[in-house]
């Protein structure tokens, strides 16, 4: 691949901005480098950018992006790389054939706008918005469950439905329940704590509690929703890779008029006993084209935590790639 070199100024001149935008021992620019296999150089506001074309470009874009929200933020490693995630080379090269790009999907809550990071979260977004059940698929740290809860809250605060109901499947992973220390809701608790922390997240801790007192939020155990029927609600099942092919369809069959139902899970990650066959995975062979019911699946491009995090899901694909060809 030809190597081509690019030089852009980033303007207005101002040292505070180009000090944001830089970080602490140029540690910012590193970072692209680093992303986009580019070497960048600066003299103040002037910027010389070397690699091949494609990677060029995007850091170009990237930086320019960062540089324009010095004025009202302060960069950190996490947006830059929240950045990237957004500006990546294939998107930007998929930009230009798109004839008109989608619009974003922006959900309002109390800490904030909440947007999907890159064309798959957008995309998850959108189809909750348009289907009745939904189905977010992918490993961990995509944003399967912080967005599902995210509509959730804004579907209850449009006054789209009348309750949000969280659940989970209580599955042991490695740990039996019945070691755990206290009643049956303390031993159930530390399953659903993930959903907690995006409600105390989006809603703050006081108003969860009191929306859980008045029965508005709903937090239980998979089990619970044997011979209910849920309408005018919100629902969201996490950790499905943990169903049973009878508890998922028990589950799908207890949507009401009105409700909408996410179903997030990753299916590398089943902790189910190795003779039960994990639920979602029957879904797939079994709901994938079935009209009204939409499909996201994430990869490790959309993982928005730590970069390491990203790289251990990539390095556990290749593996389980690796071993399936031997």
């Amino acid at each position: 691949m030809s190597m081509i070199s690019q030089e852009i100024a980033l303007l207005p001149d101002d040292n505070g901005r180009l000090s944001n935008f830089c970080g602490q021992l140029d540690a910012h620019l590193r970072q692209i480098e680093a992303r986009l296999q580019v070497e960048i150089a600066n003299r103040g506001n002037q910027f010389k950018i070397t690699g091949v074309d494609a990677s060029v470009k995007a850091a170009c874009a990237i930086m320019q992006k960062l540089f324009d929200s010095t004025e009202k933020e302060l960069l950190t490693a996490e947006t830059i790389h929240l950045a990237m995630q957004d500006a990546s080379i294939d998107e930007i090269l998929n930009e230009a054939q798109a004839e008109q790009p989608p619009t974003h999907v922006c959900i309002k809550t109390k800490c904030g706008l909440i947007k999907g990071r890159g064309a798959n979260q957008q995309e998850y977004l959108r189809k909750i918005a348009s289907h009745d059940i939904n189905f977010g698929i992918g490993p961990a740290g995509t944003g399967k469950t912080f967005l599902a809860v995210a509509c959730a809250i804004e579907a209850l605060q449009t006054e789209k439905v009348r309750k949000i109901i969280l659940v989970r499947p209580a599955v042991e992973a490695g740990e039996k329940l019945g070691f755990l220390p206290g009643d049956m809701a303390q031993k159930i608790d530390p399953y659903l704590r993930p959903l907690y922390d995006a409600l105390y997240d989006m809603l703050g801790n006081e108003r969860v509690e009191k929306m859980i007192d008045r029965g508005i939020i709903e937090v239980a155990p998979l089990a619970f929703m044997r011979g209910r029927t849920l309408n005018d609600a919100f629902i969201i099942l996490d950790e499905a890779q943990n169903t049973t092919v009878e508890q998922i369809k028990m589950f799908l069959t207890r949507i009401g008029f009105g409700s909408t139902a996410v179903v997030t899970g990753d299916i590398t990650q089943v902790d189910l006993p190795s003779e039960k066959m994990s639920g979602l995975r029957h879904v797939l062979e079994v709901l994938i084209d079935v009209e009204g019911i939409s499909f996201t699946f994430f990869n490790n491009r959309d993982v928005i935590r730590h970069p390491l995090v990203q790289r251990i899901v990539t390095a556990y694909e290749a593996y389980d790639k690796k071993t399936k060809a031997e």
